[in-house]
């Protein structure tokens, strides 16, 4: 199994302001520096929790199709699944008819289940990257004109992401003693921990 990133994220969960405000930070000197640490933050959190935050496309990778009837969508909130792809021997690329299989965005993780008496592909695969889903992840946004991309992401996500910024803007080098980045760390895996999803 492998998974790709198709479209990152449009904005962030943390804006600019925000992260700004918890550093105590005034000026626009620093912004290019924080943006970073708002991104880095994001993708530590995100990869943590095995999550995706705001909405973003992926591809999940399959050597062959599975051997129960649906297939586990990894990073949820899972939204919708654009396509099912396949690849015979020839590498010719084949799609899946969506009325073959039905997307569970309930469940957390998501899944891609087979409908009533429908199958997987039956012709002979090539060895490996056999299937391809694309799908899109991350928390809905919140309606409005224009809407809040990262509105419906949790606030305790926005909380331990601040932490991080906070705790990088003002140790910009590893800590020698690692007391304090040790307290963040566990500070930050305990606040994510809570909504953390089981490997799939």
């Amino acid at each position: 199994m492998a998974l790709k990133l198709i479209t990152p994220p449009l904005a962030e969960p943390v804006s600019l302001g925000q992260a700004k405000d918890h550093c105590r930070v005034d000026g626009d000197t620093e912004n290019s520096f924080i943006t970073s640490l708002i991104v880095a933050a994001r993708e530590y959190c995100e990869g943590y929790q095995r999550r995706a935050y705001v909405t973003q496309t992926w591809e999940l990778w399959l050597d062959a199709c599975p051997d129960k009837d649906h297939i586990t969508i990894p990073r949820p909130p899972l939204q919708t699944v654009t396509s099912v792809k396949y690849y015979g021997t020839d590498n010719v690329e084949y799609t899946m008819d969506p009325v073959d299989y039905f997307v569970d965005n309930k469940s957390e993780p998501g899944r891609l289940a087979l409908t009533y008496m429908k199958s997987w592909p039956t012709i002979t695969l090539r060895p490996v990257n056999a299937v391809v889903v694309e799908f899109t992840a991350g928390y809905p946004p919140v309606g409005g004109d224009p809407p809040d991309p990262a509105g419906n992401v949790p606030q305790m996500v926005k909380q331990a992401m601040l932490l991080l910024i906070g705790h990088w803007h003002e140790n910009r080098e590893a800590v020698l003693t690692g007391s304090i980045s040790k307290e963040i760390e566990f500070a930050v895996k305990a606040i994510l921990r809570l909504d953390r999803v089981i490997s799939v």
